[in-house]
This record gives C-alpha cells, structure tokens and sequence, in this order.
C-alpha cells in the first residue's frame, strides 16, 4: 500500500523527492501518512479534496483483497 501511494503522490506533484509516506499496521488496519511540500499540498489535495478522496479510493480497493482497513492521511 506505501508503495501505491507514493508512486501516486509522485506523479502529482512538482518536488517528488520531497514525498514522505510511511505505514503503520494495527490488528485490522493499516494507516498511511503522505508527507508533500507545501508548495504542493493543493495538488495532492485537489479542489474540494477530490484528488485526496480518489487516492483514498484506489487505496481502500487495493486493501479489499486482503480484507483490512486503510486510512490515508494527507500531513503538513
């Protein structure tokens, strides 16, 4: 899932060296945390958090195979 969003966090944005993503497991979840420039933030945000929501979307299809939930937090 780390993998998944970084390569998507990447191809937005103007810095890509900048893209921090780390992962943390629980029992039942999975919790991702994108870390971008700041410069970059309403890319990976979009307008009215559409981009956001879509990567929240091909992540959570992505975790459905291995039945666990993943939350994806887009960090300043």
């Amino acid at each position: 899932m780390k993998e998944l969003v970084e390569v998507i966090a990447k191809s937005l944005v103007d810095h890509p060296e900048e893209v921090v993503v780390t992962e943390t497991e629980n029992d039942k979840s999975i919790v991702i945390e994108l870390r971008v420039a700041q410069v970059d933030m309403g890319k990976v945000i979009g307008k009215q958090g559409r981009i956001a929501k879509a990567i929240r979307s091909v992540v959570k299809a992505a975790a459905s195979k291995e039945d666990r939930k993943v939350i994806v937090e887009i960090m300043q």
